[in-house]
């Protein structure tokens, strides 16, 4: 008779193996589809010109106004998120591991990692009333910045999370204070997960739709200062696909082609950094 934890190992490997089978097939079947239904529609054009006159009713014209305004609004939102979640790091490093004051804040960054992105966009909107501000670049920064800044500011927590306590332990023997250490020797030995925590909250806020859709509003032109609105990636394809016209919508699926070779080049480049700067992890 076939031994009791013989089966159950079978039983989770088998488990294992169905969702792996499960992610990887669900992964494929989306691109699969997407270039498929965008691949005929897509051209030089889509990304070296602005929607012309009748874009969206099928003429002719291009969405790299909505490449540009992606890449202008991840950015200054990225920059903005790891300017607050890098220090808030720091401030949890500091305290004591087992403090539960740390831990009610991590509770708390997690919550706040939970909440739908469209609830920050909400937020920012209601604040763009009371104040009578107009929806441009500088709050859909905002707006992105502060969706992402607690799934960065946990990302990066739990990087430093993993450097050795024998590590701090030898540099509190040198006489390095604890923010010395935290600063000189747990975020240097942490650099490759830092890198890829923010590389990935960069894709993240690239490819988010629902948190802008009242904040940083909609334009055919590339925006040339913060208080003009911005188009998106995310919001282009939003609007194509729901016109009633097949040429438009397939145009849709290309620009979501378009969006995906984006954030795979986001993940590849994360992996090549964190390779290239694991260098300066102690071994």
């Amino acid at each position: 008779m076939m031994d009791r934890r013989a089966v159950e190992e079978q039983l989770f490997r088998g488990l294992m193996y169905l969702s792996l089978a499960i992610v990887l097939g669900s992964l494929f079947l989306v691109f699969a589809i997407v270039v498929f239904k965008g691949a005929a529609a897509l051209n030089i054009a889509m990304v070296t010109q602005v929607p012309h006159g009748g874009y969206y009713l099928g003429k002719e014209g291009g969405i790299l106004n909505a490449i540009v305004g992606s890449i202008y609004l991840a950015v200054g939102a990225i920059i903005l998120a790891t300017g607050i979640s890098i220090p808030t790091a720091w401030y949890l490093q500091n305290l004591s591991q087992r403090s539960q004051y740390a831990a009610g804040i991590r509770m708390m960054l997690d919550i706040a990692a939970g909440i739908p992105s469209l609830i920050y966009g909400a937020f920012v909107f209601l604040i763009m009333v009371m104040v009578q501000a107009r929806a441009s670049l500088l709050w859909g920064i905002i707006t992105v910045g502060i969706f992402i800044t607690p799934l960065l500011t946990r990302a990066i927590d739990e990087v430093m999370q993993t450097v050795p306590s024998k590590l701090k332990e030898a540099s509190y023997s040198l006489g390095a204070t604890r923010l010395e250490t935290i600063y000189h020797v747990v975020t240097r030995q942490a650099l490759p997960g830092l890198i890829t925590a923010i590389l990935v909250a960069f894709g993240r806020g690239i490819g988010d739709a629902a948190s802008v859709l009242f904040t940083a509003g909609y334009t055919d032109s590339i925006p040339a200062s913060l208080n003009d609105p911005v188009a998106t990636l995310p919001l282009a394809i939003f609007f194509q696909l729901g016109t009633p016209f097949p040429q438009v919508q397939e145009r849709a699926y290309a620009s979501g082609i378009i969006l995906l070779v984006i954030v795979l080049i986001i993940c590849i480049g994360s992996r090549y950094l964190a390779k290239k700067y694991v260098r300066y992890s102690i071994k």
